[in-house]
């Protein structure tokens, strides 16, 4: 017979997996627009000639190319055939729906079939996506949308080198304006390392659990736990705000409107694993049932979900990279650790209560 402890943790446990896994579709809907990370560099290096109020960069670890208009005027961006595509000003945001490049910039990939509406040679049929200053794409022109990568790193794929120069054209009236950039091979890091730490931290936490509860060292042994994993909420919460400031737009204003919504979940699991931790080290009721499930949560929300960035040589957040991957790493710890020695004081607590079965009458 299972303790009921257990059973409730387990169920929790269970309950926080299914939950990833219904997430895991409009995640992956939503992946092409917001990659996990990739090993192509790319970065904006000026517009030219410079007009003030008009900014570039790019965002989402490079998926997408971002223009910001504040000069007062119009400004339009050409698309593949040196049609109208977009077009940017103080009325706001508008599209051409007859240019090729609205269809086939919808995705990461430029694998959207295009309509028959779909020709550069047509007038422009213009519609407003965005009453703002900011318009934001993927641009196949910053991007390296090969299978393979290129011949000259597939000769050196250890070197970081350059796969090419780009160029976007605009047009504000009878000026001609580029956007120009880059785009490099970063050779992806050795991930083994970063498993062995969240490993070894893993097992150290976890083995706090076989510390005995009714002990003034079992008591000590909970609120390092406690510690531990409201460090882990710390990791998560750094790790949302860094993926924010990449993804989400500029501003006071965009950072919070992508924290609460691209990044709500994970942004609640490191605040979750934050009041957790606190929990414990105040030694709640129930604090070895709340280390596990917040546990669980952070190790599925803010670790399993950002694992491809301890391969991946740029990850999608505003944060050196091997710092990206000191803070996953620390999730993923943490997170484990404290479902671990949850469970375990849990199981040990139900061994040492006394069975009702066996206990007299007064």
């Amino acid at each position: 017979m299972i303790p009921a402890p257990l059973r409730r943790a387990g169920l929790v446990v269970a309950v926080a997996v299914t939950a990833l896994l219904a997430l895991a579709a409009p995640a992956a809907a939503h992946g092409a627009d917001a990659p996990d990370g990739t090993d192509y560099r790319g970065a904006v290096t000026g517009v030219s000639p410079d007009r003030p109020g008009l900014t570039a960069r790019l965002v989402e670890a490079g998926a997408r190319l971002e223009l910001t208009n504040r000069s007062g005027a119009e400004v339009t961006v050409l698309g593949y055939s040196g049609e109208p595509y977009l077009r940017i000003g103080p009325g706001g945001v508008f599209e051409n729906r007859r240019s090729p490049a609205t269809w086939l910039n919808r995705t990461l990939a430029g694998e959207t079939r295009l309509p028959a509406e779909a020709d550069p040679a047509a007038p422009p049929d213009w519609r407003r996506i965005d009453d703002g200053p900011t318009a934001r794409w993927h641009d196949q022109r910053t991007l390296w949308r090969g299978d393979a990568p290129p011949a000259a790193v597939a000769a050196a794929p250890d070197r970081e080198q350059r796969v090419r120069d780009w160029v976007v054209p605009l047009r504000a009236g009878t000026d001609t304006i580029e956007v120009r950039g880059t785009l490099d091979w970063v050779p992806p890091p050795d991930p083994y390392p970063w498993w062995v730490a969240a490993t070894l931290g893993f097992l150290v936490i976890g083995a706090a659990g076989l510390v005995p509860g009714g002990t003034t060292a079992g008591v000590r042994a909970l609120r390092a736990v406690g510690g531990l994993l409201a460090l882990g909420g710390v990791a998560a919460v750094t790790l949302t705000v860094g993926r924010a400031l990449d993804t989400g737009g500029p501003g006071v204003g965009g950072l919070l409107a992508e924290l609460v919504t691209g990044q709500v979940w994970t942004l609640l699991t490191g605040l979750g694993a934050l009041a957790a931790g606190g929990y414990a080290l105040a030694r709640r009721p129930a604090a070895d049932f709340t280390l596990a499930l917040a546990g669980a949560c952070l190790t599925l929300f803010a670790g399993v979900s950002n694992l491809a960035v301890l391969s991946r040589s740029v990850p999608p957040v505003a944060a050196p990279a091997a710092l990206v991957r000191v803070v996953v790493a620390v999730a993923l710890a943490t997170g484990a650790g404290a479902v671990a020695a949850g469970l375990l004081r849990l199981r040990t607590a139900a061994r040492t209560a006394p069975h009702p079965h066996l206990t007299r009458a007064p």
